[in-house]
């Protein structure tokens, strides 16, 4: 009778352990989704403030028009989109600090 019990006890207290984590993972869901989009938020807010990257493609395009691969009024149409993308970087950046 002692062991019957014992196995008993075992089950129930497994069914709770599972129904536990079961709970846990339901109820923490809207927890890990405000997680996720608050992380994914903060790393597209440092992609878009990276002026790195501009001046990266800066460097490029310049490249790219003394080799000849794009003629003049390319560059200057390129590289006029390209400052005004720093410019707007920098100027955020100032704003955020």
């Amino acid at each position: 009778m002692r062991e019957l019990r014992r196995e008993g006890e075992t089950k129930l207290s497994l069914t709770r352990v599972l129904s536990g984590l079961l709970t846990l993972g339901i109820s923490e869901v809207p927890s890990l989704v405000h997680w996720t989009a608050s992380k994914l938020t903060e790393e597209g807010e440092k992609e878009h403030l990276d002026d790195g990257r501009v001046l990266a493609e800066l460097m490029e395009l310049q490249q790219r028009y003394d080799v000849g691969e794009i003629k003049e009024e390319e560059y200057d149409r390129q590289e006029k989109a390209l400052l005004e993308r720093l410019s707007t970087i920098r100027e955020a950046k100032k704003q955020t600090q």
